[in-house]
């Protein structure tokens, strides 16, 4: 599916998503600057993978780890540094969590920081864990 929003858009084809672009991206990050180009390759092969696109280039990702009938785990969600503060990593968090393949799941995350975004999405923190969030099931509050 592609999702359209001025000279923005985000699509969910993993086909469209450039390995290297998402390397240079998870190399900014704290969490993923370590990771090689193979492992890169590896994770959006056994994902739901969403690329956000200026124009034609790629300048965010996240992906979903899910059996997609009861949990659905968002990991590596970033944006580009100049891409950010437009409201893209909003739209990016409506788009996931209301894919229709991941309806009927449980939606998790693993965060030590951006609270606010998330928690607009109904994600609360878990108590068994300080850096993990979670939506309740579709439907439950």
């Amino acid at each position: 599916m592609i999702w359209q929003k001025s000279s923005y858009r985000i699509d969910d084809d993993k086909h469209r998503i450039d390995e290297n672009d998402v390397l240079g991206l998870l190399k900014t990050s704290h969490w993923a600057a370590e990771r090689t180009l193979e492992t890169v390759r590896l994770t959006i092969e056994n994902s739901l993978c969403f690329g956000l696109f200026h124009h034609e280039k790629q300048v965010g990702f996240a992906r979903i780890l899910t059996d997609y009938a009861t949990y659905a785990v968002l990991l590596d969600m970033i944006i580009l540094d100049v891409h950010r503060g437009k409201g893209l990593g909003k739209w990016m968090m409506e788009v996931i969590t209301n894919h229709p393949s991941l309806a009927r799941t449980r939606q998790i995350l693993w965060t030590s920081n951006a609270d606010g975004l998330y928690q607009k999405f109904d994600f609360k923190r878990w108590e068994g864990d300080p850096k993990v969030m979670v939506k309740p099931l579709f439907g439950q509050h």
